[in-house]
């Protein structure tokens, strides 16, 4: 079995529903994950834009949710999940609005695509606070053993 990940709320390369966006109720979708292979302790999530901010003329990559230490038994996210909803054990990372949680679409210009990337380590990481993504990359460089990606795009609506 592969690694994978999917949401019920789009399909891979398809377009992110509003609500899972800022000009909707900015809930995160609904993930769900399988094929986490033999010996993995943990899981991070991280969803990121590498269009900001045109992406005509991409400049940055921006971060719109940060998660890490997710057990291996997880299968999913359920949709607007709040923190007290996550699995147990599952800490958060910042985003690039230096907040928890998960931020959804709102590009200002053009079409966006939107990386929801899932890795499966071969370690549970130990507490880092809130890192942001390129701490909690670091923090697993030489530990990831998988990763999968689930491709959302959005463009704005005038």
């Amino acid at each position: 079995m592969s690694f994978s990940l999917r949401s019920s709320a789009f399909e891979h390369q398809g377009e992110i529903p509003r609500r899972h966006t800022c000009q909707g109720l900015d809930a995160s979708p609904p993930l769900s994950w399988s094929g986490a292979p033999p010996g993995t302790k943990s899981l991070v999530l991280i969803v990121d834009d590498p269009d900001a901010p045109d992406p005509a003329a991409p400049k940055m990559t921006w971060v719109h949710w940060v998660l890490y230490n997710l057990p291996p038994v997880a299968t999913g996210l359920p949709e607007a999940v709040v923190v007290g909803d996550l699995p147990k054990g599952t800490r958060e990372g910042l985003n690039d609005w230096k907040k928890t949680g998960y931020g959804g679409p709102c590009p200002p210009v053009g079409r966006h695509r939107y990386f929801h990337k899932l890795y499966a380590l071969d370690l549970e990481l130990p507490d880092l606070g809130h890192p942001t993504k390129s701490q909690l990359e670091k923090a697993m460089n030489g530990h990831v053993i998988a990763k999968t990606e689930l491709v959302g795009t959005y463009r704005k609506e005038n």
